[in-house]
């Protein structure tokens, strides 16, 4: 008999509770890199999944980060996450690249230099 991961429980009906029966989440704004921040801190009475997202993200953190900290599927994370984002209790944000293409004006006077030479 094969047993899951020490301190996991994905059963399905623990999943199923979790997402409210949901098994896809509302929009695909969330891939794995996406970074997600808190905009505000967890309630009383709020979902603890949610609330452990919240204290999770205060800074910029991705999405298939945030489900390796909670140890649930990027799946389950996604709805999760979404149900946050419709809520305004997390923004998020594709990682921009952090550099930027040269001017095309100056690409070209390099070829010129280069032909030249």
């Amino acid at each position: 008999m094969s047993r899951g991961r020490p301190g996991r429980d994905d059963s399905p009906d623990r999943l199923y509770t979790l997402t409210g029966g949901r098994s896809r989440a509302g929009s695909d704004a969330f891939d794995l890199v996406t970074l997600v921040v808190s905009e505000s801190d967890p309630v009383a009475g709020m979902q603890s999944e949610h609330a452990a997202i919240l204290r999770m993200c205060r800074f910029p953190t991705a999405v298939v980060e945030v489900a390796a900290g909670l140890g649930l599927p990027v799946s389950i994370t996604r709805i999760l996450l979404t149900d946050l984002h419709d809520t305004g209790r997390i923004s998020a944000r594709h990682p921009r690249a952090s550099y930027r293409l040269p001017d095309h004006d100056i690409l070209e006077q390099v070829l010129v230099g280069l032909r030249n030479l």
